[in-house]
């Protein structure tokens, strides 16, 4: 008598078996809650289904993945990234070209896909406040610039990437619809005035910190790190208006050493199950479409996908293309 397997469940003890794939791979992000998340979501379950196991290193440093690569000995096999240095490293051929063979695209948000890059979750900077710390909360990029409504410190993100500019010009009168080409004259003039008050964070985990603690009582923040405070019992407020919405990109440096097992990592990690997860673990939104029907309809609508009447959506196209120039200017203004 013959017993049915189905195909699925073959495919998967041959993935397992085969050869190309390796005994481990290495997984670098930007550490805190959210790798933790991203291990729990993806880095867990792959061993599971794979038999690889997943080493996990960071933070991300776009300088040891250039001076890796220029050594020809990547130690990092997928990395989580900011999508506008995805776009460029992909451009200057620093990052192996994707296997959409195995990697599913075909319900990816396509915002969010490049040959050499997929959405690894799509986030929004947000307002955030310490309640027990503050007289009042900001509830407007005008406000978080207003020094003499809301004086004290407060927290921005110190590299040169989406988000602390456009808050800028905002804050300064600018349309939404009219912030790029991004004006930086009018930009660092409006950073001047709180320049001062500015206590810059380097990373998520370092942003939490900040308005735990209360050093910074109020600031711009990675939304989904406000919600992970917030079930810390931390008393947060969170505004989304204007809320600057950018998502991180999972990829391949060149001359990755595991690359198959890679893409077998990414294609998990950018299914609808693999977002559906980490969305309900981190509060970033699923760069799957398929993910939302796979969630509590609750958790699904608090996500930046669902905060669309005031949001802006960083260019990472213009990013990508002048991310130097700006990197260059904002580097020296910080300096001063």
């Amino acid at each position: 008598m013959k017993i049915g397997i189905p195909f699925a469940a073959i495919a998967s003890v041959l993935m397992v078996a085969s050869p190309a794939m390796a005994s481990e791979l290495v997984f670098a992000s930007w550490g805190g809650t959210t790798q933790d998340a991203q291990k729990s979501s993806w880095a867990t379950k792959f061993t599971e289904k794979t038999g690889t196991s997943v080493l996990e290193d960071g933070p991300t440093d776009y300088g040891k993945i250039k001076a890796m690569i220029e050594a020809g000995n990547p130690t990092w096999d997928v990395v989580d990234v900011e999508g506008d240095y995805a776009a460029q490293a992909g451009d200057k051929g620093q990052l192996e070209k994707l296997d959409f063979a195995v990697i599913d695209k075909s319900k990816l948000d396509p915002r969010f896909v490049t040959d050499y890059s997929v959405g690894s979750f799509y986030y929004s900077f947000v307002i955030g406040c310490n309640k027990d710390a503050a007289k009042e909360c900001p509830k407007t990029w005008a406000d978080l610039f207003n020094t003499t409504k809301f004086p004290g410190k407060r927290a921005f993100y110190k590299w040169s990437a989406p988000g602390v500019i456009e808050a800028a010009l905002l804050a300064d009168g600018v349309p939404a619809n009219q912030l790029y080409p991004l004006d930086l004259d009018r930009a660092f003039k409006k950073l001047d005035t709180i320049k001062k008050d500015i206590v810059w964070w380097t990373g998520g985990a370092q942003s939490q910190q900040l308005l735990a603690s209360a050093e910074t009582p109020f600031g711009s923040f990675w939304n989904g790190r406000l919600t992970a405070l917030e079930k810390t019992g931390v008393k947060v407020e969170t505004s989304w208006d204007g809320n600057i919405t950018a998502a991180d990109s999972l990829v391949v440096p060149k001359g990755a050493k595991n690359k198959a097992a890679a893409m077998q990592f990414i294609a998990l990690a950018s299914s609808a199950q693999g977002q559906a997860d980490l969305a309900a673990a981190t509060g970033y939104a699923p760069t799957n479409l398929g993910s939302p029907a796979l969630m509590d309809p609750a958790v699904a609508k608090s996500l930046p996908d669902k905060q669309t009447a005031t949001q802006v959506n960083a260019d990472m196209k213009y990013w990508a293309n002048h991310r130097d120039a700006i990197a260059e200017r904002w580097y020296a203004w910080q300096s001063k």
